[in-house]
């Protein structure tokens, strides 16, 4: 960094003309900008300043030196100010993948309440429901609704628990049905990050089964199942606050109450930092705080 040190003091130099002006700018002695400029000289073979008693100037070589490391200079810079940045509870950027639906019902008060405490703070929100490989895709952190994950080379924060439940149009043959015994594949709307079936485990708490879901119908998005699940279309298995607003207004019923399915995480996920930055630290704690009261007034 001495090199980029004196770099600077020559491009403040070229711009001020005026060697004492440039050490108390840069907190420096004018004895010491004199030997930074100096030694860059000598390191180039170049004289870069013409030094009177009254004034300095640049030198031919001087001007086409500066004009071309300026812009180099300046990436360096920026480049420093971002690394710094990174190390701050209070500044930088962020950059979070979040699954559709949460994104766009619960994430934005959070991320509103947030800029408004720490405004220095700029965010990248990317909404996918898919699965993203949080180092390859440089995210900073990821929030999932999923099963314990597998993952052993990210690391993963649960917040709180997610219940699932089943749910039908209630003018449907479905709401009818005692056990979910009763139910055939082709009844079953599967949510599978790569539209495939899935296998739904069930329990009443004594027992348990197993139904074969998606043969029929399936999708990465629970928006539409919980859609084509109020069209009678079959049953969903969906997060309970995920779906709140239908079962608010009539147009989804809880079916076969007495069986649930195991229980989801809402979780951050990281990458495989060996301290969290300042910056997600500080972010991670306010969305542990702030989620539970959205979901809440969701259902």
């Amino acid at each position: 960094m001495n090199d980029y040190k004196a770099l600077k003091t020559f491009l403040l130099a070229a711009e001020k003309r005026n060697f004492a002006q440039v050490a108390r700018e840069l907190d420096m002695t004018p004895a010491a900008v004199t030997r930074a400029i100096a030694a860059l000289e000598a390191d180039l073979g170049l004289q870069l300043f013409v030094r009177t008693t009254r004034q300095v100037s640049l030198t031919t070589d001087g001007a086409v030196f500066a004009a071309q490391i300026q812009p180099a200079i300046a990436m360096l810079e920026d480049a420093r100010k971002e690394v710094m940045n990174a190390h701050k509870a209070d500044e930088g950027r962020l950059r979070i993948s979040a699954p559709t639906w949460f994104g766009k019902t619960v994430l934005p008060p959070i991320l509103s309440g947030f800029r408004e405490r720490y405004p220095r703070i700029s965010f990248e929100i990317s909404l996918s429901d898919g699965l993203v490989n949080i180092v390859d895709d440089d995210y900073d952190l990821a929030i999932r609704i999923s099963s314990q994950p597998s993952d052993k080379f990210t690391i993963w924060r649960k917040i709180r628990v997610v219940p699932r439940i089943l749910v039908a149009a209630p003018g449907s043959r479905y709401v009818t049905m005692q056990h979910p015994g009763e139910l055939t594949p082709d009844d079953c709307l599967a949510y599978s990050g790569e539209s495939r079936r899935e296998t739904w485990v069930l329990s009443d708490g004594g027992s348990s089964m197993t139904i074969s879901a998606g043969r029929s119908f399936c999708a990465n998005n629970g928006e539409v199942l919980a859609d084509m699940a109020a069209d009678g279309t079959g049953v969903a298995m969906l997060p309970g606050f995920n779906i709140a607003e239908h079962l608010r207004s009539g147009r989804l019923v809880h079916v076969f109450q007495g069986w649930a399915p195991p229980d989801l995480w809402l979780t951050l996920y990281y990458p495989p930092y060996q301290a969290l930055p300042p910056r997600i630290a500080t972010f991670s704690k306010f969305f542990e705080e702030q989620v539970a009261s959205q979901m809440t007034l969701l259902g």
